[in-house]
């Protein structure tokens, strides 16, 4: 016996009764599948008029197959399944009818009533725990994201405070500069004999005695310590070895002055050997150690502990005194070469000074070739360009450091580096790892990617950032930008291309690589989840881009 839809398909469309016309219809396009008064229909696109009991009789009338939306005579045309309970889908109608239960269409629709159980039920409940899972990892990754962007915003605050601290540093580095330059330029053009002249000041020469005491008190002083150390043994040495039963009363007196002295317990309270001495403290005339603890010296206004003595001494006796000398001439301002042909210039305008500089050196070299004067020698310059090379240095450096912040503040917003909201600056440097096999694979946001061998071997470079999703159908600064990264510029491979990655992101709650794959010889991809791609969600669980949701 053959089954009842078998023979219901043995009958034409119009003999089984009343024909939903609009059967597979989607449901824009409803609104166009109604008959005119007089029971006829035009095709959607409008070539040809038809009964309308010619809709969804199994038979091709229209050119553009609109006439069959719920049948499979057609071709190129889709039928529309309902799925109540879950979302409607369109599938191609040759689908429709053909024996087969589409998993598109749970409700069964597109088989003969019978074949196809109805499950929209169950699938829609499983898709709507799914989308509940989806969109609870979304808010918390959105939420993780908008930490990132927090941490951007501070970022920025820290780096504008660099800059203006740099910026004041530099002001005050450029005038140690200039008063370093001018100490060292004067050194240059300063004579031998002026130097010498000057090294002759009552300052200059007690300086130079102090510096002269300071080293002998220094040398005489580790010669005492070094003294006291061994005096020290020997008397550790005696403290330990001697015999109490004695009662030799001059080694035990030295015993007990030396434990007064150290600070230490009589030996014999402590313990020596199991043995107890017979000589009482009131015997040796040597009262309790701890009733003469000596206090701590108070020290007078500038003087130095004993703790400074040690660590800054050193770096007091190896001051530049002639630089000194220069600074206190600065200081003081006195004449720099002490004759009244140098000293007139700082009596006259300004504006005559350059005439005068241009005489002075003209009559001191006619002064020089006659013999008059000796030529100026050159100074010791030495320790005052060292200081200048030293401030210069330093000077650079914070600009160097002004420069790196000004850089950086640059790239925090831009959509090209770390995005407009700045939402990936917390994840520069942040290193991911993937064990795979004999490797591990490693990546650097922002710097590099690596292959690490597990067992011994070479570690090689797979590419350093580049740049982001470099197709040209993707606009910068949309959720697709961002979603690849591209590391290039690896190390070569033998017989190969240069290696290279590019890491494919999606939204999640962690930053991970999840597989790692070598498309094509040396080429690799790796797939991961970021929160940082975690958009914002809207009250219909939409992600709002460019818009931000606060923790």
């Amino acid at each position: 016996m053959l089954p009842p839809w078998l023979v219901l398909s043995l009958f034409p469309l119009s003999a089984l009764g009343a024909i939903d016309r609009t059967f597979g219809v989607a449901p824009d396009l409803l609104p166009k599948y109604a008959p005119r008064k007089d029971g006829t229909w035009n095709c959607l696109d409008g070539s040809k008029e038809i009964p309308w009991n010619f809709v969804n009789d199994d038979s091709c009338d229209c050119p553009d197959g609109s006439d069959e939306p719920g049948t499979g005579a057609c071709p190129d045309t889709y039928f529309y399944c309902k799925n109540e309970g879950h979302t409607g889908s369109l599938i191609p109608s040759s689908r429709v009818k053909d024996g087969l239960c589409e998993p598109q269409c749970c409700d069964g629709s597109d088989e003969r009533q019978g074949v196809c159980p109805n499950v929209c039920q169950e699938v829609g409940e499983a898709h709507r725990k799914k989308l509940a899972e989806e969109l609870k990892l979304r808010k918390t990754g959105s939420k993780i994201r908008s930490s990132y962007i927090t941490y951007a915003q501070k970022e920025k605050k820290r780096l504008e405070g660099v800059i203006e601290n740099n910026a004041k540093e530099i002001l005050l580095r450029e005038k140690e500069y200039e008063r370093l330059k001018d100490i060292a330029d004067r050194t240059e053009s300063l004579s031998a004999a002026a130097l010498e002249h000057k090294q002759q000041s009552p300052l200059y020469l007690s300086l130079i005695d102090h510096s002269n005491a300071l080293k002998s008190l220094q040398r005489e002083h580790n010669k005492l310590l070094e003294r006291e150390k061994e005096l020290s043994n020997i008397l550790d040495t005696l403290r330990t070895g001697y015999n109490p039963n004695y009662q030799d009363m001059a080694v035990l007196e030295a015993v007990r002055g030396w434990e007064y002295i150290a600070g230490l317990p009589h030996i014999n309270d402590v313990g020596k050997n199991g043995g107890d001495s017979d000589v009482s403290d009131e015997e040796a005339g040597i009262s309790d150690s701890s009733e003469n603890v000596e206090e701590e010296e108070e020290l007078e206004e500038g003087m130095w502990t004993k703790e400074e003595l040690d660590k800054e001494l050193d770096d007091l006796l190896k001051s530049d005194y002639v630089s000194l000398l220069m600074e206190h001439e600065e200081h003081v301002r006195s004449p720099v070469e002490g004759s009244l042909i140098f000293d007139i210039a700082s009596y006259l305008p300004d504006s005559v000074v350059p005439q005068y500089e241009d005489f002075k050196d003209i009559l001191l070299g006619w002064m020089a070739m006659f013999g008059i004067i000796r030529e100026q020698e050159g100074a010791d310059t030495s320790r005052a360009r060292q200081a200048l090379q030293d401030a210069e240095n330093a000077l650079n450096k914070v600009k160097r450091e002004k420069e790196n912040a000004e850089q950086d503040i640059q790239k925090i917003f831009d959509p090209t580096m770390f995005g407009a909201e700045g939402e990936w600056k917390k994840l520069d440097g942040t290193c991911l790892e993937y064990p795979s096999g004999d490797y591990v694979y490693e990546l650097c946001f922002f710097g590099e990617a690596k292959q690490k061998p597990t067992k011994g071997g070479s570690t090689f470079t797979l590419g350093r950032f580049s740049s982001w999703n470099k197709s040209p159908e993707v606009q910068v600064g949309s959720p697709e930008y961002y979603s690849k990264q591209v590391y290039d510029r690896g190390t070569k491979c033998w017989n190969g291309p240069e290696r290279s990655v590019v890491l494919v992101m999606t939204c999640g709650t962690e930053n991970a690589i999840h597989s790692v794959q070598e498309l094509e010889k040396c080429e690799y991809q790796f797939t991961g989840t970021t929160p940082a791609l975690c958009l914002p969600v809207d009250s219909n669980g939409n992600g709002k881009a460019g818009s931000r949701e606060e923790l």
